[in-house]
């Protein structure tokens, strides 16, 4: 049985300034998916240049923040919301749902294209497999904070949160998160998109393994204590968000193949 190094969640404290380490896994994921960008953007097909990757990532960052918040108070605690409405902005909090920022994103892509002219798709599939390094970067974050523990569990990897309810060896199922959302969703879409695919099938790829890996960790996460189940013992809201993904994801690169294909 092992036992959360209980991490001090300010990494930096400067007087009155304090940086929490939850910010910063965030920039180093923003600053590695843009690294990253720039590589993809030397490529002969992509819809983008280098220089237009600063702007490109802007947006996004702004649609992470704003959609990831808005999100997590709209999806898992909306009644928390209700009677503090600036836990909205203390985003050092933690408290972000990738679903919401998954919209925020959409959004941002959107507006983005329609800038620089090009098509909603061409954006997305240029950034589809830069996200993955984000989602890692965040689950670490979360790893730190020491939040959204697991279920209890006798593996001998089974770890006891000082912040959990009781003593019990819980799945580090935020590490479950970056091994799957973060590493493995990297390493298979960096490689898919590394040659030109149909239009939207790069996208469609993403949201399939992403739904598929959510859906999966959400059977040995802790349900959010105020939501529970949903349904059956099981269900959980994360797996209700995820679904729809799966879903979207395979009809969209059935629908690209056979597009080409014509």
């Amino acid at each position: 049985m092992l036992r959360h190094p209980e991490f001090d969640p300010v990494a930096i404290s400067l007087g009155p300034i304090k940086i929490h380490w939850y910010g910063l896994t965030y920039l180093v994921g923003f600053l590695v998916g843009w690294w990253l960008g720039r590589i993809r953007a030397r490529k002969p097909w992509s819809p983008i240049t280098e220089v237009q990757m600063g702007d490109l990532l802007f947006y996004i960052a702004l649609g992470v923040i704003l959609g990831g918040r808005m999100g997590y108070v709209l999806f898992y605690n909306f009644d928390q919301f209700l009677g503090d409405p600036l836990s909205l902005v203390r985003v050092w909090e933690g408290g972000m749902s990738f679903h919401g920022g998954l919209i925020g994103v959409l959004l941002a892509m959107w507006w983005f294209g329609r800038k620089i002219e090009r098509t909603f798709f061409q954006i997305a599939d240029f950034v589809a497999p830069l996200v993955p390094v984000g989602l890692g970067a965040g689950r670490i974050g979360n790893f730190i904070n020491g939040e959204l523990w697991g279920k209890p569990t006798d593996l001998p990897w089974g770890m006891v949160f000082p912040q959990a309810p009781d003593s019990l060896a819980r799945h580090p199922s935020q590490l479950y998160q970056f091994a799957l959302e973060g590493v493995v969703l990297f390493i298979v879409l960096w490689w898919f998109s590394s040659k030109p695919r149909p239009r939207m099938a790069v996208s469609g790829c993403f949201l399939t393994l992403y739904g598929i890996f959510r859906f999966a960790v959400e059977f040995v996460r802790q349900p959010d204590p105020h939501l529970g189940y949903l349904a059956w013992g099981w269900l959980t809201m994360g797996q209700v968000l995820s679904f729809p993904m799966i879903l979207a994801g395979v009809a969209m690169m059935v629908y690209a193949y056979r597009r080409e294909a014509q």
